[in-house]
């Protein structure tokens, strides 16, 4: 809910509007907080410490990623083959596809609040296990519970930003998660790095072990932050639901005018959606949700098949397929990449609710697609059959120029994904569901990302080993079919409360989605209160 313009209204027409509201209000109370209310009145801070949950997925991208040109690493687990390395490295999103679907019910029955909380425990079990593995079975087991953590984790945190945020910095605060992810992705992989120069089980077992830290941090540090207020008008807590609102948004007044019209939007809302009977799994495929369902989704799927990951695990392959061969340059060249990741985020974390969504999808997709182009071409004109640590390896040889242009288009495709489609792909499903459906909704929509997310990071090194320079064409082939859907099927949900993208989705235009325009769905005081008496009316 945005705040109105004095002129819009005469004084008498608005004191009367706010008067008649404010007298719905649940009584005054003075409980016992179970949060930091200096904390909550602070946005930024409310909505970003919970994506310390996204950074656990940024730990264990760079946990792998680093370790598999490292003799120890090799030793100790029986030297994987390609098959063998995408099976342990396709266990974490394995076990992030369970997480992210038992938030379904973990969301709605425990909280996001204490969902967060709980993804952290299961994190330090998952470290604990990895960091003390003495074969490929114990890591996998390990790699499968710091997975579950992550898709309880990447699932649940956008959902209760969404729900704390307010609408101009929604966007933002849930950017924040792909922000967390980089900065996740970095330090971990600094910290590989410098363990490179121990030798033996230390160099990998030090880092694995200190992952941990950032989880103990989040479940401890979530025992300061409030819940969310949609989740509790949900569960019929309607005075905590307020005195968080107030704490969020008013500077703690529970009368102020902005805060009240926000509680009864939200009310509005959630009885609406009571009055449409039972929470089930067959909500997701009512008319008016099921469309959302599909789209949430495949932009999950999308985020997945552009390729990001793959070159986030497999940096390593990649560059040595380029022709950069030594370990000390591929982690450094590898550590670059990670740097530009973190640093093109920033923009977009900036931005996004100025830019909108749909731009962020359509020009990403366009764009990372040229760039794997690009290094699908070189591979193809200036690589050859070789060989590599003794097993046949397409690589480029010989040809400075070639090896620093395949480098440099993998920085612009980073880039590229940083600045538009990683930080959108999280904000997107995290806002366009109904709240009755917003827990399943947003939980099978991410576990969607993590079902592709396990097939490629399985399939990625058997496809870099006998399809080669054919990889990367592959996934620019699926960058450009995810721009032409992001074109016709995903409306702009910008700028507009969780409650006001109802509207936009009831204008319809499925397959001409450019229709809508960034108006839409936006209301002013009258229109809450003319919401509101309606549904007086129908409950009389």
């Amino acid at each position: 809910m945005r705040s109105v313009p004095d002129g819009e209204y005469n004084a008498a027409s608005r004191h009367h509007i706010v008067t008649y509201l404010h007298l719905s209000l649940p009584p005054p109370v003075n409980m016992g907080k179970g949060y930091n209310a200096r904390i909550a009145s602070n946005p930024y801070i409310v909505g970003t410490f919970a994506c310390i949950g996204g950074g656990l997925f940024g730990l264990d991208i760079s946990s792998m990623s680093a370790v598999l040109n490292n003799p120890a690493y090799a030793n100790t687990f029986n030297n994987p083959t390609a098959n063998a390395q995408g099976a342990i490295v396709a266990s974490m999103p394995a076990g992030s596809l369970i997480g992210a679907l038992s938030v379904t019910y973990l969301g709605d029955k425990l909280g996001r609040k204490k969902t967060i909380i709980l993804a952290g425990l299961f994190w330090v079990i998952g470290s604990i296990l990895q960091c003390a593995s003495v074969n490929r079975g114990m890591l996998v087991v390990g790699r499968i519970i710091a997975g579950f953590s992550v898709g309880i984790s990447s699932t649940v945190v956008p959902v209760y930003q969404s729900e704390i945020a307010a609408p101009a910095i929604r966007g933002r605060l849930v950017s924040f998660q792909q922000w967390s992810i980089t900065w996740g992705i970095l330090l971990q992989y600094f910290v590989q790095f410098g363990c490179s120069y121990i030798n033996g089980n230390a160099s990998f077992r030090i880092p694995w072990g200190l992952q941990m830290i950032p989880a103990i941090i989040l479940s401890l540090g979530m025992l300061a932050f409030p819940e969310s207020p949609r989740w509790l008008v949900d569960h019929s807590r309607e005075a905590e639901a307020l005195e968080i609102l107030a704490d969020l948004h008013g500077g703690g007044n529970q009368q102020d005018d902005l805060v009240v019209l926000e509680f009864e939007e939200i009310k509005s809302q959630v009885y609406f959606e009571r009055n449409e009977g039972a929470k089930s799994w067959s909500d997701l495929f009512k008319p008016g949700v099921s469309r959302r369902v599909v789209l949430g989704s495949t932009l999950q799927m999308w985020s997945q098949l552009t390729g990001m990951n793959v070159m986030m695990y497999y940096v390593v392959y990649v560059f040595e397929g380029a022709g950069l061969t030594g370990r000390r340059a591929n982690l450094i060249a590898s550590s670059v990449q990670y740097v530009l990741n973190v640093t093109f985020t920033v923009p977009a974390i900036i931005y996004i609710d100025r830019w909108g969504r749909r731009p962020m999808f359509i020009y990403g997709c366009l764009i990372m697609g040229f760039w794997l182009y690009l290094v699908g071409g070189l591979q193809a004109r200036f690589g050859q059959w070789g060989t590599l640590d003794g097993a046949p390896t397409w690589v480029v040889v010989n040809n400075p120029a070639a090896t620093r242009a395949i480098i440099v288009c993998s920085y612009f495709f980073v880039c590229s994904f940083a600045i538009t489609m990683g930080p959108a792909s999280w904000t997107y499903p995290a806002e366009i569901f109904p709240m009755r459906v917003r827990a399943k909704a947003v939980s099978l929509s991410t576990a969607t990302n993590w079902l592709f997310n396990f097939a490629l990071a399985w399939a990625a090194p058997p496809m870099l080993t006998h399809i080669q320079w054919k990889t990367y064409f592959v996934f620019g082939t699926f960058n450009f079919a995810a721009c032409i859907h992001f074109f016709f099927c995903f409306p702009e949900t910008a700028q507009r409360s969780l409650e006001e993208i109802e509207d936009v989705f009831s204008q319809g235009h499925e397959y001409s989605a450019w229709a809508v325009s960034r108006s839409v769905g936006k209301k002013d005081l009258t229109d809450v209160l003319a919401h509101k008496e309606s549904l007086e009316k129908s409950d009389a």
